[in-house]
């Protein structure tokens, strides 16, 4: 477990990474693929540490779903910016925290909620998100075409990681600050699909093949 822990730092630290602005090479990102996030600061055994890993369910949408995280400022669409809003509120101990989780996507949540927004702030903490996430995050990524493999490789990389007893975040990950006690135990920017099942020693050696 904890080897292989190890092993996927090292694989996915000699990939290719990307980092903000990736438009001009957006080309070389498949359409369809996992994405496995660095995070500055953070660190595992010499690697930079993985702080989350994520697909997608739709069909050439991976793209898509990298500016939904790095450029939409729209946290309904991204749980990933909405993790780190949180983060933002709680450490100020903001009472806003309880309205950033409503949402406003669906008919019905929209006219329940949108008037108890506050859609100045909301829109100023976007950017704050926009700009931790432009400045501190980069990724490599491995293509994968069929949806039920993405998500099998994403849910087995997340709970290797997860299960593993040596990861640990920074003093200073910002993460440390969650409302949510998964991501402040797992040190992943996600609370679903975390402590499962792991990869087998020869599941690792067929992702060694899949990714470039």
């Amino acid at each position: 477990m904890e080897d292989l822990a190890l092993e996927l730092h090292r694989l996915f630290n000699e990939q290719r990474r990307f980092s903000f602005p990736f438009d001009n090479v957006i080309n070389d990102i498949p359409y369809n693929g996992v994405y496995i996030i660095f995070e500055n600061g953070e660190t595992f055994k010499g690697f930079d540490r993985i702080v989350r890993i994520g697909a997608h369910t739709g069909n050439n949408q991976l793209r898509s779903r990298l500016h939904q995280h790095y450029l939409n400022e729209n946290k309904n669409r991204s749980i990933l910016r909405k993790n780190i809003g949180r983060c933002f509120l709680n450490r100020e101990n903001n009472p806003y925290l309880h309205l950033w989780e409503l949402d406003t996507t669906s008919r019905v949540d929209k006219t329940n909620n949108l008037k108890l927004l506050d859609l100045i702030f909301e829109k100023q903490l976007e950017k704050k998100i926009s700009n931790y996430i432009q400045t501190n995050f980069s990724f490599c990524v491995f293509r994968v075409d069929l949806k039920e493999e993405r998500l099998f490789w994403e849910s087995r990389i997340i709970s290797t990681l997860t299960l593993s007893k040596d990861i640990r975040p920074s003093e200073n990950w910002l993460g440390n600050h969650s409302p949510k006690e998964k991501i402040k135990a797992s040190g992943l920017w996600q609370v679903n699909g975390l402590f499962k099942e792991s990869l087998s020693e020869m599941e690792f050696e067929q992702l060694k093949k899949l990714v470039p």
